[in-house]
């Protein structure tokens, strides 16, 4: 497909994640409380979706991820937060 079929096919679905995103946003903004790292992280994912380069999505999936390589002695949760919290394990 050419980008006019992809964006024929595509774009009113795009366009409704991009409204949804807005609105969590909003729903985020207007409530009480601090701000923490997942809030950080969703802003420097859609940083990198104002980039015009290839490899976006693998961009945005490392801008969530933990690289540290080092293994941590126990974990401090039950499950993934789905965002790295950028702050040392120990």
């Amino acid at each position: 497909m050419n980008r006019s079929e992809l964006l024929d096919l595509y774009f009113l679905e795009a366009r409704a994640k991009v409204i949804d995103l807005a609105a969590f946003l909003d729903r985020v903004h207007r409530a009480p409380g601090e701000m923490d790292f997942r809030y950080d992280a969703l802003k420097a994912a859609l940083a990198e979706l104002q980039r015009d380069e290839a490899d976006c999505a693998r961009r945005v999936l490392l801008s969530f991820s933990d690289p540290t390589t080092e293994s941590i002695p126990q974990a401090t949760t039950k499950g993934a937060c789905g965002a790295w919290p950028k702050k040392s394990h120990g």
